[in-house]
């Protein structure tokens, strides 16, 4: 919990191999157990962050950091939608790259645990804010 958000933090390798964007068979079966969670709550917007280390990365596929955070995130997005049925319109998906790190990118153990996908979980302000203002 932070800010009244709920961040689900999912470690690169339970989700994707190194250097990817595909979702592995475990990073499905852990998405699912999230999605049952997300199908059954109805008031929050979904945000889907992806984070990298600051080890520059430019292959055929990804030209940066960014391509890959924003990557991953799409990735799951889609998964979410067109395995689990959650709802697209409650999904956005970003990158962050390597600019909001948990941990000191200088030891390999802090840029492990950079390379993450944080799931954040919000309410909906506005239905909030229509109950407190008697509208609902």
């Amino acid at each position: 919990m932070k800010n009244g958000r709920v961040y689900i933090s999912m470690k690169e390798g339970l989700l994707f191999p190194s250097g990817s964007a595909v979702v592995n068979t475990k990073g499905k079966e852990a998405l699912s157990k999230v999605a049952s969670v997300l199908n059954t709550s109805k008031d929050i917007n979904i945000e889907i962050e992806g984070h990298t280390d600051s080890i520059p990365i430019h292959t055929k596929m990804y030209e940066d950091n960014w391509s890959l955070s924003t990557a991953r995130a799409t990735s799951i997005a889609h998964v979410l939608i067109d395995e689990y049925n959650v709802v697209p319109a409650k999904l956005v998906a970003s990158g962050r790259s390597e600019y909001d790190p948990v941990a000191p990118n200088s030891t390999p153990a802090g840029r492990a645990q950079n390379r993450r996908t944080e799931i954040i979980l919000e309410p909906k302000l506005d239905e909030l804010m229509d109950i407190i203002d008697g509208k609902k």
